[in-house]
């Protein structure tokens, strides 16, 4: 019998619209990612700062995203979603409006980490908010869409940025978001069932908020602006938190479910990913001198190949099992990057696009799958966790392909770059291909036929 009691959604209904809800705020979140760094220079004038004091306006959101993203999972789990979801909506459309209205750079700066803590929420809770809308059949396919949208926020935030300085000035680049956000609260306030609140930060969330947080953020700066001795003051605080109370449920749970290889998979893929789009627009505007809105026309094609697929991916994965397809998008990936290792000086812009988009292809048809079967294997209980451990594989990937790419490139070329772009996806496809080794506890499932069983919470 379909129950039908306030706050619950029904075994047989699906609520696409939360799907849709979690499709626009990764696009978004991911969007400001990089949409600031186009109009570094303009901020840089515009509030009479330096371009160092400028680039914070970037490093003050990217930095919280990746630094609180484990803390903010393990503090969701077992608490209301719908109340943080709302929360941290309402909470990045005031600060990237106040941000737009920044007299200073003080003023832009802390709106920007405050957005960035907002943002790590955001992310940690989309793929939760996937797992609870529909039922394990569609999984795939509702996966797909933030796992798709997602990316090309972040690959078409540098063309709608540009777009947006041309015309209107720097401050539209941060209120373009806000429309998207405004609809997005009121959809997901009216269509989520009430869930209770979120419970309250103890102590050891903070310390963990403390540990973690600063050893990402550490790990970030060397990766981006600081030196790379940094990264070796990131490992204490790390080392501290994974032997402590608070990094052993974490690890444990994905030993548990056996996800470390898929969670490499995902840090690789996004490494290449990375590593590619720096090399290929650098390369085409510095060697080729092909014109700006030209490259910017060819590395569409990746993320046009990627929206192509991805809704393709999750029905495929719906049918046949996301690790099957995974496995092929992947390989797809993989197969593109290694076509552009001959890049040189004869090709055109159109030979360039075809092996964009065969790469995007791969990445929109995996992407989806994979996190599908991540999210499928994870306990109800810790989803939350599972969640933010996926999105800090992602993020670090984005942040380590163009920081590795960069220093190959300086020492042996263009060619080298692009084979280490496509070498970092090429080792996703046999940690997506082979099992995980489960623990004692989590030996009873299969990742392919885990989705299949579980019910969902809001059922």
């Amino acid at each position: 019998m379909t129950d039908r009691r306030p706050g619950h959604i029904p075994v047989d209904e699906d609520r696409w619209v939360l799907v849709a809800v979690a499709g626009a705020l990764s696009f978004v979140a991911m969007l400001d990612m990089n949409i600031v760094n186009v109009a570094l220079a303009d901020l840089s004038e515009g509030l009479h700062v330096s371009a160092a004091t400028a680039q914070w306006a970037a490093l003050g959101y990217q930095l919280p995203v990746v630094a609180l993203l484990l803390p903010v999972g393990r503090w969701l789990d077992g608490g209301g979603v719908r109340l943080a979801l709302c929360g941290a909506t309402a909470g990045f459309a005031l600060f990237s409006a106040l941000a737009a209205l920044a007299p200073w750079a003080a003023w832009l700066i802390a709106a920007r980490v405050a957005q960035g803590a907002c943002a790590a929420v955001l992310f940690v809770l989309m793929p939760v908010l996937v797992v609870r809308a529909v039922r394990p059949a569609v999984r795939g396919r509702a996966m797909s869409v933030p796992a798709t949208l997602g990316p090309l926020g972040a690959v078409t935030g540098p063309a709608v940025g540009g777009l947006l300085l041309d015309q209107l000035g720097w401050r539209w680049v941060f209120l373009v978001k806000l429309p998207f956000c405004l609809l997005a609260l009121i959809v997901a306030w009216r269509a989520m069932p009430e869930d209770g609140a979120p419970r309250v930060p103890d102590r050891r969330t903070l310390a963990d908020a403390v540990l973690v947080g600063g050893g990402l953020a550490m790990l970030l700066l060397a990766l981006t602006v600081g030196p790379v001795l940094l990264a070796f003051a990131a490992v204490p605080p790390l080392w501290w938190w994974l032997r402590g109370p608070g990094g052993r449920p974490v690890t444990g749970v994905l030993r548990a479910a056996g996800l470390f290889r898929a969670h490499g998979a995902v840090l690789a893929s996004a490494s290449g990913f990375a590593a590619m789009h720096y090399v290929v627009a650098l390369h085409l505007q510095r060697d080729d001198g092909v014109s700006a809105t030209a490259t910017g026309l060819t590395v569409l094609a990746f993320p046009l190949g990627m929206a192509l697929a991805g809704p393709l991916g999750g029905r495929l994965a719906d049918r046949y099992g996301p690790r099957r397809v995974a496995v092929t998008g992947a390989a797809l990936t993989t197969t593109g990057l290694l076509l552009l290792i001959p890049l040189d000086g004869t090709w055109s812009p159109p030979d360039v696009a075809w092996r964009l988009a065969l790469a995007g292809v791969g990445m929109g048809l995996g992407g989806g799958p994979t996190q599908a079967l991540v999210m499928s294997a994870a306990p109800a209980e810790r989803t939350a966790t599972v969640g933010s451990t996926i999105q800090v594989a992602r993020s670090l990937g984005f942040t380590l392909g163009p920081a590795l790419v960069t220093a190959v490139w300086s020492l042996a070329g263009t060619r080298a770059g692009l084979t280490l772009a496509a070498g970092a996806a090429a080792v996703a496809v046999p940690l997506l291909a082979l099992r995980g080794r489960r623990s004692a506890a989590g030996r009873e499932r299969t990742t392919d036929t885990v989705s299949r069983d579980r019910p969902r919470p809001w059922s």
